[in-house]
């Protein structure tokens, strides 16, 4: 099976190297293959992105509002925030992301993916840390309203709520963590999950915990890679 990479982009972040690749395997054919690294972790392939698709799909779904105002925490290469623009009913998407090489990618077009939410006028890519934003009760998760409330907050950055990016990130998966979360949705507004693997039973406690509706999917796709099926979890919890 040859494979051909070439690295687009690097650099040393606080959390580790950082590293956007684009490669060629025979098996996909012409296809190019865009990956982020964050040292040994794979972090996004547009390869398999159908759980973060689904994200959104299933998220807002949930919600009855003829106008949105979505949050999605974790940018990566954008497919969560470009489900989410697919929906009319989405008024505002803001995008908030720790790592500002990753928002330069999609800005400055190394990311192809990201044209589509540079230009929507609906959409803001913010440089900043989703859980200190969502410890923080009394500001939003919207720079330009500090105020606002939001119908649908998809988070997608932590492989799975006990397996974490970084330590300081495993408060916000506690009942205490997710109660801060909830102040910052309107009345009936949701919460979403993606997480790689299936849907975790002590996880779920936690949102019911916090949250009145709680529901998880197990999101099947095709690895060609491994030769069999992957998953990845979505939960959603309204208030």
């Amino acid at each position: 099976m040859a494979i051909h990479f070439k690295e687009l982009a690097f650099a040393s972040t606080p959390l580790g190297d950082l590293m956007l690749r684009r490669r060629r395997m025979s098996i996909f054919g012409d296809l190019d293959i865009y990956e982020i690294k964050l040292g040994d972790d794979f972090l996004m392939s547009n390869l398999f992105h159908e759980a973060e698709t689904q994200l959104s799909k299933l998220g807002l779904a949930e919600l009855d509002s003829s106008q949105l105002d979505v949050v999605v925490g974790g940018l990566g290469l954008g497919f969560t925030g470009l489900a989410a623009l697919e929906d009319p009913r989405v008024n505002s998407l803001v995008i908030v992301d720790y790592l500002p090489e990753i928002i330069e990618w999609h800005k400055s077009g190394l990311i192809p993916f990201g044209k589509k939410l540079v230009e929507d006028s609906r959409c803001c890519i913010h440089h900043g840390d989703f859980f200190a934003m969502s410890r923080d009760v009394s500001s939003s998760f919207d720079p330009a309203n500090p105020k606002k409330k939001h119908d649908a907050i998809l988070l997608d950055i932590d492989h799975t709520p006990s397996n974490v990016l970084h330590q300081s990130n495993a408060r916000f998966y506690t009942s205490e963590g997710l109660s801060e979360l909830k102040t910052h949705l309107k009345p009936g507004g949701v919460f979403g999950l993606w997480a790689d693997g299936n849907p975790d039973t002590a996880f779920k406690k936690h949102l019911s915990s916090v949250f009145s509706n709680v529901d998880s999917h197990t999101i099947e796709f095709d690895n060609p890679i491994i030769g069999r099926k992957s998953s990845g979890a979505v939960y959603v919890a309204r208030t």
